[in-house]
């Protein structure tokens, strides 16, 4: 280990210090080495005498050529920040060794840190467990809470989380604001310790106190969701704000969510564009999604399809399935971006292997129809029966579809009825109008005209205009509904305006066989459907 001390001392002023200054400089002269690391000690932080770094690193030198533990630590520190002196990380591991040796606990902890990093020697988990144990067996927070931590992830020791809880407890019972959130971690989970919520919300309280930005976002994220508190999004904003403020990226994403949706007058989206900014200026994946979909959408901001589609990407290469989804449909309507429909398919495909729900409805869909992808109707039955099983109801219906195909190899009535029942049940309005089919024809159903006309009711309440047609004939033929040539008019009317397929004709027919006072009532029904 080279030495960096061989040079002029630089020249010293003294004029108008004070008299404490003076005296113990005498005594440095003198050869004192505790007042020699006290001079050295002033000129570094200008107590009593102007600020001065190379008259501090030459008294500390001279202190720790006389073997003073906390004057080798402080050269150590100087060397290491390049304080004074020019930085070299393996002078600073030098002087450190000196001050461990010694027994000085901080350079222990700091020759830990620097084996645990490979700064300035080569990184050794073994040494680093070494001189962490022996700071921590004197009582030092930080070696105890960095000690703590390597049996908790079992790197550098052999994983014990018992062990881990209890060295986090005595660095948290120090106020050690990292301990304290790691213990939190640890109640949180039940790791090491019987799971305990006021435990550790009660370790993230102190933590967050001591300014810990994590313990502060957790905090926040237990009152935004109501997890072990009562939900507060005041409260949550407020330790959002202090972890926000600190850089905390996930607590700026959160704060911009917050003021996107709650309720005034948190509510504010010049905040939540001003906070997804700051979050995506550190590559937040989630903030930069919600920063792509207002540009695309102008929401906020001038709209910009090509900014939409670069923060979409930054966020998509990171693994990000929303804009992955996201970026893959811009791909498909060429918003930004030139229309490739290869890269649409990889990119949802990449959201729908993560378990993006629209991507896995997506897909299949795709695979389905051969769009981007090659024409696979396993591959569909695959995607689609992902996205259903979590309870998505239009791939239910699309299992449904896919099922009642004479001419596929999936084709099972049973199966489709039971899967357009499940999206029927749900409110989903193509679905229904399949069940009203199926009762109608019997098809993987025992026949019954009532049950078709319901179904088909629930769907024409939602405009469904096929279903609209049916109950129009329906009623007109007193087949299932009874014979009503008005109500038969009415909704046949209501699917000529959705468009339906031969309703005008049908509803022609109707009038033809009106009597003059259902015909009278004709404008009637006409004005109420307008105004309806």
């Amino acid at each position: 280990m080279h030495n960096s001390f061989c040079q002029t001392v630089p020249p010293s002023t003294d004029q108008g210090c004070s008299a404490d200054f003076l005296r113990v400089k005498a005594l440095a002269r003198a050869g004192d080495a505790s007042a020699q690391h006290r001079t050295g000690f002033m000129y570094f932080h200008g107590e009593g005498v102007g600020r001065d770094l190379g008259q501090a690193l030459h008294w500390y030198l001279k202190a720790a050529y006389s073997g003073l533990a906390l004057a080798q630590y402080n050269l150590g520190v100087m060397h290491q920040r390049g304080q004074g002196v020019e930085r070299d990380e393996q002078q600073a591991v030098h002087w450190y060794l000196l001050a461990a040796e010694q027994g000085y606990a901080p350079a222990q902890f700091n020759l830990g840190w620097m084996h645990a990093r490979g700064v300035g020697v080569a990184r050794d988990v073994t040494k680093a467990h070494g001189w962490f144990a022996r700071a921590a067996a004197q009582g030092d927070a930080g070696a105890q809470n960095n000690l703590g931590m390597m049996y908790e992830t079992g790197k550098g020791a052999p994983r014990d989380l018992a062990r881990a809880v209890a060295l986090y407890r005595s660095s948290a019972m120090q106020g050690h604001a990292r301990a304290q959130f790691n213990l939190a971690m640890c109640c949180q989970r039940g790791e090491g310790v019987e799971q305990d919520e006021q435990q550790a919300i009660e370790w993230l309280r102190k933590a967050a106190d001591h300014g810990h930005a994590g313990a502060q976002f957790n905090l926040g994220l237990r009152y935004d969701k109501g997890t072990g508190l009562v939900q507060d999004s005041e409260r949550a904003a407020h330790w959002y704000r202090r972890a926000a403020g600190q850089g905390h990226a996930s607590a700026q994403f959160n704060l911009g969510l917050l003021h996107d949706t709650a309720a005034p007058p948190l509510r504010s989206e010049v905040l939540a564009l001003e906070w997804y900014r700051k979050a995506a200026a550190q590559h937040h994946a989630g903030a930069l999604d919600h920063l792509g979909l207002r540009y695309q959408n102008g929401q906020g901001v001038e709209r910009d399809d090509v900014r939409a589609a670069a923060l979409f990407e930054q966020a998509a290469r990171q693994g990000f399935p929303s804009a992955q989804y996201h970026y893959g449909l811009l791909f498909d309507g060429g918003r930004g971006i030139a229309i490739d429909a290869l890269q649409a398919a990889h990119w949802i495909g990449l959201a729908a292997a993560q378990g993006h729900l629209r991507a896995q409805f997506d897909m299949g869909l795709r695979c389905d129809a051969g769009t981007g992808v090659a024409q696979d109707e396993q591959a569909a039955l695959h995607w689609y029966r992902r996205a259903a099983d979590k309870g998505y109801v239009p791939a239910q219906f699309m299992l449904g579809v896919l099922h009642d195909r004479v001419d596929s190899p999936a084709y099972d009535p049973q199966l489709a009825v039971s899967w357009f029942l499940k999206a029927a049940a749900q409110g989903y309005a193509r679905a229904q109008f399949a069940m009203g089919l199926r009762y109608d024809s019997g098809n993987g159903v025992t026949p019954d005209h009532h049950a078709a006309y319901a179904w088909y009711v629930r769907a024409a309440r939602q405009g469904h205009a096929r279903a609209q047609l049916n109950l129009g004939l329906m009623h007109a033929a007193g087949h299932g509904a009874g014979h009503d040539l008005l109500a038969a008019y009415a909704w046949l009317a209501q699917a000529e305006r959705g468009g339906a397929h031969g309703a005008r004709a049908a509803r022609d027919q109707v009038t033809e066989r009106m009597n003059i006072d259902e015909v009278a009532q004709i404008a009637r029904l006409e004005e109420e459907l307008e105004l309806a």
